[in-house]
């Protein structure tokens, strides 16, 4: 975490939706739902992204994360 985001790194390029596409797959993964459960609702074509995970506050994706 830094400045109170979490920090993802990825390998896909930022190109056609790779990366974001990517960051959907990782996130629902890391917290154990179905990806159409992980949204992106801002910063879809920049660096920093705000996401939605349906069903679940920024508190229960920080103790699912063990953060």
């Amino acid at each position: 975490m830094r400045d109170g985001a979490l920090l993802v790194r990825l390998s896909a390029p930022p190109v056609e939706g790779a990366a974001n596409a990517q960051l959907i797959q990782v996130l629902a993964k890391a917290l154990d739902v179905p990806k159409r459960h992980v949204t992106i609702v801002a910063g879809e074509r920049g660096r920093v992204k705000r996401v939605k995970v349906e069903g679940m506050t920024a508190e229960h994706v920080a103790k699912r994360l063990k953060l």
